[in-house]
């Protein structure tokens, strides 16, 4: 068995690339499925969060004021700034939406993604416990000495995600 310089094997580097390869793909289709109402909200929310759009604010402002303090020898159409205010405000009214659009759909992906890393954890578990199970009487069926561990018995059986729910909540309170 030949062992890579980080001591995996080649087989669980390909396991890996397949999985983060898989997990990219599905992003991808992701993403490809969005409709056009998603794909604005990520462009305003994206354009919102960067630093061009910190720029074109402090130009516009910084220009809007200047030229209502009569600095640029021009007649003030804002003198006290109330236009600014509206547009802020109302910049401020958009930009919140957007943001909490775009935060709705995240907290929709996240959940997704939750809900699939459970289900492989209950299925690791329910594997696991399978194992256990199987390596117990293996250690058995060749003579081998098997302490009669309360540990071992009960981590043989499988644990109803209720079961632990319902212990969480208990414990929580």
């Amino acid at each position: 068995m030949n062992n890579t310089s980080s001591g995996e094997t080649p087989e669980v580097i390909a396991i890996v690339e397949r999985n983060v390869n898989a997990l990219l793909n599905r992003k991808k289709e992701d993403r490809k499925k969005r409709n056009i109402t998603e794909k604005l909200v990520d462009g305003v929310t994206a354009f919102a969060a960067s630093m061009l759009s910190v720029l074109v604010h402090t130009i516009l402002f910084g220009v809007w004021t200047v030229w209502n303090l009569g600095m640029l020898n021009l007649k003030p159409f804002d003198p006290s700034f109330i236009i600014l205010a509206t547009f802020a405000g109302v910049e401020a009214i958009f930009l919140t939406t957007f943001v909490l659009i775009g935060q709705k759909h995240m907290n929709a992906q996240a959940e997704k993604w939750a809900e699939l890393d459970l289900q492989v954890s209950l299925l690791t578990e329910h594997e696991l416990t399978r194992v256990l199970t199987l390596v117990t009487k293996i250690a058995r069926a060749v003579n081998v000495d098997v302490d009669e561990d309360r540990e071992i018995e009960e981590l043989s059986k499988d644990i109803h995600p209720d079961n632990v729910l319902d212990t969480i909540e208990k414990a929580s309170q």
